[in-house]
C-alpha cells in the first residue's frame, strides 16, 4: 500500500520559513527594534483599559439575546412601575435595595433578640448622608407606599416594640393582623411550628428590606455605601448581622481585577526563572539564559501589543479577558522551547542565517499548526451567547496572533544575535571571548566559568542535553516496549471511563456568589440566606398577554384552568390574582360580575380599596383591559432551569397567551443555552482543526489521530472538571473553548515530528520523534502550569477557575502527547502502513 502525503502545503510552508529564517538571520537588528517600537505605540491603548472596562454582570454573564430579556422588556412597556407604589414582587428588576440578616444560634425571638435588630433598623433609617453639599436620611430616598417608606413585616406586627414578641402569636408562613396579612416567609428563616398548627415556636433568622426609589441612582448610591459602612461596623452580643445591597455584587465584582494584579508579575518572574533554568547549560557560550529571557519578553510584548490594539479600537474589555496573559505565556514558552530544540539540531559550523534557517524550516511549520489551531478553537468561541465569551475570544485571539508574529520576529532576532555570540565563542555574561577547552593549570573553578563552546565533533552539533538523553536512550524504548503498550492502553481504559462518568455528573450554571471574592462580606449573607431562607423561591408574574372576558363564566374556565396547570406543579405553592380577589370581593358584596358591563362598573370601587392591583392591568384608551398579570409562588423543590423551564412550557400549553417573568430568569437563562453552545463550539473548532491538520500535518491518518487526542482531551477536561467541583458556566466554557486549542499542541508536535522522520519502522519513527520533541513538551507543559499555579491563590472564583482547568489540560495534553499518542501510533498507524 503506497504512503498517502498530503504536503502539497507544508512542503512550500518549509522552504517559506527557510527563507524567512535566512533573512532575519541576516538582518536580526530590524526584527529586534520593529517588535519594539510597534508593541510601545499599540501599548499605548492601555492608557484607555479604565475606560473600556466592561464589568457589568448582567451584560457579560447572561445571553445576550436571552429570552428573559425581551419578557423583561414586554412586562416593563405593559406594567409601568408607579413610584408611589411601590411593590417588591412587581418589580421587573432586582429593584434597589439594602437589606441584611440577623441570626441567632437559638430562638431569635425574644425579647433581647429583637432590641438589638430594632436599634440597627433605627440606626439605619436615622443614618444621615452626605450628598452635593447636603444631608439626607433613609425617608428622603426610600420607595413610598402610599406616602411613606415600605416597611418590614415582622417589626410592623410588634409595632417596633420588642416586648410585644411575648403577647403575639406569629403564624407562619402567612401572618393575618388587623385585615391585613403578611408574608412572613419572606422575614423570618429557619422557623420551628408548635405540633400541627401553623403558630412559630421559634426562628434563628430574620431579614430586613430597605428598599430605594431609582430616580438618582447617584444619590442612593453613596446612601447604600453608607449603609455598608453602618452595619458592617455594628456588632451585638445576641445576633450575627450579614448584609447585601442591590449594588454589592457588582461592586465586589469589580474588586476581582485588582486582586489578581500582583499575580502577574509572580506568574513572569517564575517563567522567567523557569525558562532560564531548562535552557541552562554549563557550557558558558552554548547556553541559552538570553534567548530564554527575551522569549518571556516577547510573550509580554505579545500581549501589549494585542491588548493596547484593541483597546484603541473600542473594545469593550471584560474581566474573563484578564486571563489571557497566563495562557499566551504558555503558548509562547512552547513555541520558544520548540524553536531553541530545533536549533541546537542545526550544524553549528553553519553561518548564523543558514542555522536560523534550518531551524525555521523544522520548527516554523510546527508552530503555524499549534497556533492557526488555537486562534481559530478561541475566535470560534466569539459566536458564543455571552459577552464575557466574546472578550475573552477577541483579547486571547488577537493575543497569540501577536505571540506567533513575535515569535518568528523578535524571537528569532534574539536567537540570530545569540547564535553570533556564539559563532564568536563568547562568554553568554561579559561576551568576552573564552577559550572551547580547559587551559593547563587551570583549576575547576576556572572550567565552571570561563570554558565554552564545545560541540559534538562527529555530528557537528551541540551536545544534547541530559534530560534529551533520557527521552531518547530510555523513555522512547521504555514506551514502545509490548508490555508497556499493554498497560498504556489499560491506563487509557480507565482515564476514558472515569472522564465518561464525570461527564454525566456536570452540573450547569453559574452560581452568583462566585462573581464576588472569597472574603467578600457578600459570601456571608449568600451563605445565610441559602441556610435560613430556603424554603421558598421565585414569585413569578405570570402576564395574560391578550385581551380576555373575565366576567365569561365559560372563557374564565381556560384561565382557571391554566391556572390548575401551574398549581399542579410540585413547586408552585400558590396562586396570587387580581380577578381572584376581585371574584372574592363580589361573592362577598354579593355583586353580579358576570356581564362586561357590570365587571366594569364595579372593577373601579375595588381598585380604590385595593389600589396595589392597578399595577396589575393594563388598560385601554376605552377602558378596556388590553393585559393584566398574576403571580405564583414557587418553592425550592427543583432546579432553576428544571422551574424557569416548566414554568415556560406550562405557560405555552395554555389555551390564553401567557409569559411567565422573574428578574432572576435574566441569569437562569444562562442554564438554556450554556450546554447546547459548548457542545456545538466544541464540534465545530474539533471539526476545524481536523481540516487544519489534514492541509499542514502530511499524513491524514495522523491528522485523524490529532483530532482523535483533541476530542479524547476534551472529554477528559470535562469529566474531571466536574469531579473538581466545577460547573460548566460562561466562565468554564471559556476554559473549554482554549481547552481545544491547547489539546492540539502536544498531540500536532507529535505527530508532525513523527510523519517528518526520515525513520521506516514505526517504533523508531516514535522514538525519533520523542527523542526531538519529548523534552520541549515537558518543559511547555512545565512552563504553563507554573505559569498558572499562582491563580490557585487567587480569591476568585473566575481565575481558579482558569488554573484547575488549565491545570486539566496541560496534563491531559501532556499525557496524550508523551504517552498514549506514540503508542496508538505504533499500533493504528503501523497498521495502515503510517498512512
Amino acid at each position: 500500500m503506497a504512503r498517502l502525503r498530503t504536503d502539497c502545503l507544508e512542503r512550500p510552508l518549509r522552504i517559506c520559513f527557510e527563507v524567512m529564517g535566512h533573512f532575519i538571520g541576516s538582518h536580526p537588528w530590524w526584527f529586534l527594534i520593529v517588535p519594539l517600537i510597534l508593541s510601545t505605540s499599540l501599548g499605548s491603548g492601555f492608557y484607555l483599559l479604565k475606560d473600556r472596562m466592561s464589568n457589568n454582570i448582567e451584560e457579560q454573564f447572561t445571553p445576550v439575546d436571552g429570552q428573559a430579556k425581551m419578557e423583561r422588556k414586554y412586562i416593563q412597556e405593559t406594567f409601568p412601575g408607579n413610584d408611589s407604589m411601590f411593590s417588591h414582587v412587581r418589580l421587573s428588576t432586582d429593584g434597589n435595595y439594602a437589606t441584611l440578616i440577623a441570626t441567632s444560634d437559638r430562638n431569635i425571638l425574644t425579647v433581647v433578640s429583637l432590641h438589638d435588630i430594632l436599634e440597627l433598623d433605627f440606626k439605619v433609617r436615622s443614618m444621615v448622608v452626605q450628598f452635593d453639599n447636603q444631608s439626607f436620611e433613609y425617608a428622603d430616598v426610600c420607595a413610598e407606599v402610599t406616602g411613606s417608606c415600605t416597611s418590614n413585616d415582622i417589626l410592623d406586627i410588634i409595632e417596633y416594640n420588642a416586648t410585644n414578641i411575648d403577647t403575639v402569636n406569629l403564624t407562619f408562613p402567612w401572618h393575618y393582623s388587623d385585615f391585613r396579612s403578611f408574608s412572613l416567609y419572606l422575614s423570618l428563616g429557619s422557623v420551628t411550628l408548635h405540633k400541627e398548627s401553623s403558630v412559630v415556636e421559634s426562628a434563628k433568622a430574620i431579614q430586613l428590606h430597605y428598599y430605594l426609589r431609582e430616580d438618582n441612582k447617584t444619590k442612593t448610591d453613596i446612601w447604600l455605601e453608607s449603609f455598608i459602612n453602618l452595619v458592617s461596623n455594628t456588632s451585638s452580643t445576641s445576633i450575627q448581622v450579614s448584609y447585601s445591597t442591590s449594588m454589592s455584587m457588582q461592586w465586589e465584582f469589580k474588586k476581582s481585577p485588582a486582586s489578581v494584579i500582583y499575580l502577574f508579575s509572580i506568574t513572569y518572574a517564575i517563567a522567567i526563572i523557569f525558562s532560564i533554568i531548562s535552557c541552562w547549560r554549563l557550557d558558558n557560550v552554548r547556553t541559552k539564559v538570553w534567548v530564554a529571557s527575551c522569549g518571556v519578553l516577547s510573550m509580554g510584548l505579545a500581549v501589549l501589543s494585542a491588548f493596547g490594539a484593541l483597546l484603541l479600537l473600542d473594545q469593550p474589555f471584560a474581566m474573563t479577558a484578564a486571563s489571557c496573559p497566563f495562557m499566551i505565556l504558555g503558548i509562547g514558552l512552547d513555541d520558544m522551547f520548540i524553536m531553541i530544540s530545533c536549533w541546537q539540531r542545526t550544524c553549528v559550523l553553519d553561518s548564523v542565517p543558514d542555522r536560523l534557517a534550518d531551524t525555521y524550516k523544522e520548527a516554523a511549520v510546527s508552530i503555524s499548526i499549534t497556533t492557526v489551531t488555537n486562534a481559530l478553537a478561541i475566535f470560534l468561541g466569539y459566536n458564543s451567547p455571552f459577552s464575557s465569551v466574546q472578550s475573552f475570544c477577541l483579547y486571547a485571539g488577537i493575543s497569540i496572533c501577536f505571540c506567533y508574529l513575535y515569535s518568528v520576529t523578535f524571537l528569532g532576532a534574539c536567537m540570530a544575535l545569540n547564535g553570533q555570540r556564539e559563532a564568536e565563542n563568547k562568554h553568554w555574561f561579559t561576551c568576552a571571548i573564552v577559550p572551547e577547552d580547559l587551559p593547563s593549570k587551570s583549576s575547576k573553578a576556572f572550567s565552571i566559568c570561563c570554558v565554552g563552546g564545545s560541540y559534538d565533533r562527529i555530528t557537528e552539533k551541540e551536545e544534547t542535553g541530559p534530560m534529551t538523553h533520557i527521552f531518547e536512550r530510555f523513555y522512547g524504548p521504555f514506551l514502545t516496549h509490548k508490555l508497556i503498550k499493554a498497560c498504556v492502553f489499560l491506563i487509557y481504559a480507565g482515564y476514558l471511563a472515569v472522564s465518561i462518568y464525570g461527564c454525566f455528573i456536570l452540573k450547569e450554571g453559574l452560581d452568583i456568589r462566585n462573581l464576588a471574592l472569597d472574603d467578600s462580606y457578600i459570601i456571608n449573607y449568600y451563605n445565610n440566606q441559602r441556610q435560613h431562607f430556603s424554603e421558598y423561591s421565585c414569585n413569578v408574574m405570570v402576564a395574560v398577554e391578550q385581551p380576555f372576558p373575565y366576567w365569561d363564566e365559560d372563557q374564565q374556565r381556560y384561565l382557571n384552568s391554566c391556572i390548575s396547570n401551574f398549581e399542579s406543579l410540585n413547586f408552585v405553592n400558590g396562586t396570587f390574582a387580581w380577578f381572584l380577589a376581585f371574584q372574592w370581593y363580589a361573592n362577598a358584596t354579593n355583586l353580579n360580575i358576570s356581564s362586561q358591563e357590570a365587571f366594569q362598573t364595579h372593577l373601579p370601587h375595588f381598585f380604590e380599596l385595593n389600589s396595589m392591583f392597578t399595577q396589575d392591568i393594563n388598560l385601554t384608551a376605552d377602558n378596556e383591559i388590553q393585559a393584566s398579570r398574576f403571580f405564583i409562588q414557587t418553592l425550592n423543590k427543583t432546579t432553576a432551569k428544571d422551574m424557569m423551564t416548566v414554568l415556560r412550557r406550562t405557560a405555552e400549553k395554555c389555551p390564553v397567551e401567557l409569559l411567565v417573568y422573574h428578574p432572576a430568569f435574566i441569569y437562569f437563562d444562562q442554564y438554556t443555552v450554556i450546554m447546547d453552545n459548548t457542545i456545538q463550539t466544541i464540534l465545530v473548532a474539533a471539526t476545524v482543526m481536523l481540516v487544519i491538520s489534514l492541509i499542514l500535518i502530511p499524513s491524514p491518518l495522523c491528522s485523524v489521530w490529532v483530532a482523535f487526542a483533541i476530542c479524547s482531551v476534551i472529554v477528559g477536561v470535562t469529566g474531571f472538571m466536574a469531579l473538581w467541583g466545577v460547573n460548566l458556566d460562561s466562565i468554564s466554557m471559556i476554559n473549554l473553548i482554549m481547552c481545544i486549542g491547547f489539546s492540539v499542541d502536544f498531540s500536532a508536535h507529535i505527530s508532525y515530528y513523527f510523519v517528518s522522520s526520515p525513520k521506516s519502522d514505526v517504533n523508531t519513527k516514535v522514538m525519533d520523534a520523542l527523542a526531538h520533541l519529548g523534552y520541549p513538551i515537558l518543559q511547555g507543559a512545565l512552563s504553563t502550569i507554573l505559569g498558572v499555579v499562582v491563580l490557585s491563590m487567587s480569591g476568585s472564583y473566575i481565575f481558579r477557575t482558569f488554573f484547575k482547568i488549565v491545570f486539566l489540560v496541560i496534563t491531559f495534553g501532556l499525557l496524550h502527547g508523551l504517552v498514549f499518542l506514540p503508542v496508538f501510533l505504533t499500533l493504528f498507524v503501523a497498521c495502515g502502513k503510517w498512512c
